[in-house]
């Protein structure tokens, strides 16, 4: 399964509000997502290492340097968020349209700009070990949830219960998973 146009141009709406929300949240001002670099790609456009079967996106981080110099200011880091078409819309089908793509691509377009940020803040190496990435992923999600709350519609709000500390919506498709296996 891959993203229709239709849902593509979902995909877009979700992350320029997604960024509105994070800049607002993080302060971050004049410039914003320019200077957190990133850009989003569906399953189409993903590279073999890029497809991620268990999670509904995940960021690759690349390194761009001008001319191939190594030393050069204008080399930068950058990410891509690399979307799993069909474990979003996989999601979605399975909840007979209790979740709706929209709130389901914002929350997840917030989960990886605040994970862009924090990266880029050095508030969490890249390449941390295991157990403190399990830890960031959770202040993520506490993060992605507090910026959410105060504009949350009915339909957000499942989402965002989806996401609390008690349930995954990911854990339902794991587990859906497991037991066909």
């Amino acid at each position: 399964m891959q993203f229709s146009p239709e849902q593509i141009s979902t995909i877009g709406w979700s992350f320029s509000q997604a960024e509105k929300l994070t800049e607002q949240y993080f302060h971050l001002g004049w410039g914003g997502f320019k200077n957190n670099k990133y850009d989003v790609k569906t399953r189409r456009n993903l590279e073999d290492h890029e497809i991620n079967g268990r999670a509904f996106a995940h960021l690759c981080r690349y390194y761009y340097q001008k001319n191939g110099e190594a030393d050069n200011p204008d080399n930068f880091y950058f990410f891509k968020v690399c979307l799993q078409d069909d474990r979003i819309l996989h999601a979605v089908k399975r909840s007979n349209s209790f979740i709706k793509l929209a709130p389901l691509m914002l929350y997840i377009a917030i989960h990886e700009l605040v994970h862009v940020v924090r990266f880029n803040r050095g508030e969490i190496e890249f390449d941390a070990p295991l157990e403190e990435k399990v830890v960031e992923e959770e202040k993520v999600h506490s993060i992605t949830r507090s910026i959410l709350q105060p504009i949350a519609t009915s339909e957000m709000k499942l989402v965002i219960d989806c996401f609390n500390d008690r349930f995954h919506i990911g854990d339902i498709f794991s587990e859906e998973e497991r037991l066909l296996n």
